[in-house]
């Protein structure tokens, strides 16, 4: 039986492992400073589909059936799937889901969606409810841009702040089965945190406190400094939510600098065009499936604390007036601990 360490810790008592992984990306993204680490790239953002959003539903699919045939097994051996996008009703991961036929848990995070089904699934890994299980998200810019802000035909341009949406998916496999692998130690589940943020194309200001507390909670209640971990990864900040990260964070007394990643920072590196980097589901999946993972196997890396950040609000609480609530949840990842 897992630890509780603390109102938001847990410890896992037998830690899943990462059995397998797999990465989709577009063309940006492959064209970017990271493209040789994703595993599937395509350069038309249709990908042979009619829609957008048949585009997004065969990401998600693709990178769930890689990971599943990189640990030689089969949809059937796969006791559940979590996962989710940005969608209304999730209808990427569960429109896939109902071709790959793996029960299925449809999840809702916005952006911090891949660390909640990651949590989710080691739990039930953990608990012995199932001995594999399949966590992923997807995001594409086409989809995204559609729904929450302006139809792509207008050529809406971005404001300094605003981030652009990753094509891209991810999805990660655990096991019950004991190994060298990567492993999932332990879990802080986020609080949503609303610091009266309404600007919508001001995401990172909105989701960096919501990181700043995930982080501080887990390593209190871990009782571990941030040079504990090799590198403790946000998903979804960019650059400026990566700056209010380190502030807010040295304001309580904890220096991230030397440690901290974000993947909407990197995705994008040296890319003007994205103005402060990328976000949405697929940006923190396909670095933490391709990238981060990959580092890991390779001896490079050994400890990483994956913090994925959300912002959850709609078209509609933004037209009501609402601000935007935002929550993060983190998942630390090590090699070796689930042998």
């Amino acid at each position: 039986m897992g630890l509780r360490l603390g109102p938001t810790t847990v410890q896992f008592a037998s830690p899943p492992n990462i059995l397998s992984s797999a990465s989709v990306a577009g063309k940006t993204e492959k064209d970017g400073a990271y493209g040789l680490s994703f595993d599937l790239t395509f350069d038309d953002d249709l990908w042979g589909e009619k829609t957008y959003e048949l585009a997004e539903r065969k990401m998600f699919q693709k990178a769930v059936e890689t990971a599943i045939e990189r640990a030689s097994l089969k949809p059937n051996d796969i006791s559940y799937l979590y996962g989710g996008d940005l969608l209304n009703q999730i209808i990427s991961s569960g429109f896939a889901a109902r071709e790959l036929g793996i029960p299925f848990f449809g999840l809702y995070g916005a952006c911090s969606t891949m660390a909640e089904s990651l949590i989710l699934g080691a739990m039930a890994v953990d608990g012995g409810f199932a001995q594999y299980a399949v966590c992923g998200t997807s995001s594409h810019f086409a989809t995204a841009e559609r729904q929450f802000r302006y139809p792509l035909e207008l050529g809406t341009p971005k404001t300094p702040t605003s981030q652009n949406t990753v094509t891209g998916a991810g999805a990660v496999l655990l096991t019950s089965l004991r190994g060298q692998y990567p492993a999932v130690t332990h879990a802080t589940t986020g609080r949503v945190i609303d610091m009266g943020i309404n600007d919508v194309n001001n995401m990172g200001a909105a989701m960096a406190p919501a990181a700043t507390e995930t982080i501080l909670s887990h390593l209190e209640e871990t009782q571990r400094n941030p040079e504990y971990y090799d590198a403790i990864i946000t998903g979804d900040l960019g650059t400026f939510g990566s700056e209010l990260l380190i502030k807010l964070a040295n304001d309580a007394g904890k220096n991230l600098s030397a440690v901290h990643k974000d993947c909407g920072a990197m995705i994008y590196e040296g890319n003007p065009l994205a103005k402060c980097g990328g976000s949405g589901c697929g940006c923190g999946a396909s670095m933490l499936g391709g990238f981060f993972l990959n580092e890991m196997r390779g001896g490079r890396l050994n400890k990483i604390l994956f913090v994925a950040t959300g912002a959850l609000h709609s078209p509609t609480s933004t037209l009501q007036g609402e601000t935007i609530p935002s929550i993060a949840h983190a998942a630390a990842i090590e090699m070796g601990c689930g042998q």
